[in-house]
């Protein structure tokens, strides 16, 4: 009998606990339909339909794409048909894509390929293959001072060892664009690439790409000058606005599949990898993506990054217009509540925008971006780029380098909308806001 009382005694407790657990759960999932997510420069939700396609893919093409049973066969095919649907979202060849783990990857890629090929070139000239035309010294790449890490950090590593030299370029104070100008006036006798983000993570300020190319290409056509490779990292640009490799005139595009409603994976495009544009692999292996990148595919997820490049070119206008409707009113909103205390950190005279960035600052003494946010009930968002948290809750510094002042930029907010976002939450997310900010305010 005591026996048996000691496992009715275990059983009650177990059996609260899964009730407890469930009663939770239960709640969480309450709690997670009342959160607004507007966050979406960080990362985007898969559609159902990449959702889906990425399901068939794992059930139905678990093969390797390098074998010639059927299972494999049916991975090739799937590979092929998202190739080509990556390249028709950008304008390009099936050819000119190649698959990465991501936009680090193909940014580093891109780093690393013109480092790669200054120094091919330079030792051909040493051995009598060309002409010599003051390419001697570290190759020199020109950037921005407002890029994603990947590009920043890269750029840095390879100044610090002393495999490249590196200006990064500041951007305008009062259009917060890098100005054509200002590239040209960086390049020297022995600049390799220009890299300059088609449109900021923050400010949402889109780059002039195709005057920076052309600019840059007009240079190429000097005698005897090294060809200076043109990049633009387009993360933030795809999905929201169109996108054409041929209108912007580069000869390498960074696709992030997660800031479009696919997987976390990528590409980089090339126009004309390894023929009419050079590409160096850094892995070496089995010889897939024509050697430029090799390592068995994960299928699934370049299966989920060709469907969502295809809701992309189906759709764009409709993302596009919504969600400059859902910011509009979205500022508006704002601009009603907090009057003469807010601040837009994304409107610059002249420049285009992003259509569904809006950065913004609630000016106070106690509204620092990070602890209105962390005091909000039902807002999901963010101080800037994800990449960035670890910084701490020092002010961004892509908006000082705009001209935003200290005090501006530590109460900034990035608030970016998705495809779903809707009036109701703009309504309830300024709502939250407002009464955060009474809180703070009263607190301090």
């Amino acid at each position: 009998f005591k026996s048996a009382g000691k496992r009715f005694r275990d059983f009650k407790i177990i059996t609260l606990f899964f009730f407890f657990l469930s009663i939770r759960s239960l709640n969480m999932t309450v709690a997670l339909k009342l959160l607004i997510y507007m966050d979406y420069n960080a990362t985007t939700p898969m559609e159902p339909e990449v959702i889906q396609i990425i399901s068939e893919a794992l059930h139905e093409a678990w093969g390797n794409p390098s074998s010639n049973y059927i299972t494999g066969v049916t991975a090739k095919a799937i590979i092929h048909q998202s190739r080509q649907s990556v390249a028709r979202m950008v304008g390009g060849k099936a050819e000119d894509i190649v698959f990465t783990s991501g936009g680090t990857e193909a940014n580093n890629l891109v780093l690393h390929t013109a480092v790669e090929h200054f120094r091919k070139s330079r030792g051909a000239e040493e051995h009598g293959e060309g002409h010599q035309n003051g390419r001697a010294g570290l190759p020199h790449i020109i950037t921005s001072d407002v890029e994603h890490d990947s590009i920043r950090l890269t750029a840095k590593h390879l100044q610090a060892a002393g495999k490249a030299d590196v200006t990064c370029v500041p951007v305008s104070k009062v259009t917060a664009r890098v100005e054509v100008e200002d590239i040209v006036a960086a390049v020297r006798p022995n600049t390799c690439l220009v890299s300059v983000m088609l449109a900021n993570n923050e400010t949402g300020v889109v780059m002039p790409i195709p005057e920076i190319c052309q600019r840059v290409k007009s240079l190429n056509k000097q005698h005897e000058r090294l060809r200076i490779l043109l990049h633009t990292d387009a993360a933030q640009a795809l999905g929201k606005v169109p996108v054409d490799v041929q209108e912007l005139g580069v000869d390498y595009l960074t696709i992030v599949g997660h800031k479009f409603y696919a997987p976390r994976t990528g590409a980089l495009y090339v126009n004309g990898p390894g023929t009419t544009t050079p590409l160096y692999p850094m892995l070496f292996g089995g010889g897939q993506e024509r050697n430029f990148r090799p390592g068995t595919e994960n299928t699934p997820m370049i299966a989920g990054l060709g469907k969502a490049a295809e809701l992309v070119t189906a759709n764009l206008s409709s993302y596009q217009s919504h969600m400059l409707i859902i910011k509009a009113y979205l500022e508006e909103r704002l601009q009603d509540v907090f009057r003469d205390k807010i601040r837009f950190n994304s409107h610059y005279p002249g420049s285009d925008v992003l259509p569904n960035t809006c950065n913004v600052s609630i000016l106070g003494p106690a509204l620092q971006g990070w602890r209105v946010l962390s005091n909000c009930r039902r807002l999901l968002a963010s101080v800037g780029a994800a990449c960035h948290s670890a910084s701490g809750h020092r002010p961004s510094h892509i908006l000082l380098s705009c001209g935003v002042p200290t005090e501006v930029a530590a109460n900034a907010l990035r608030l970016s909308v998705g495809r779903g976002t809707t009036k109701e939450d703009v309504d309830a997310v300024v709502e939250d806001l407002r009464e955060t900010v009474e809180l703070l305010e009263q607190m301090n």
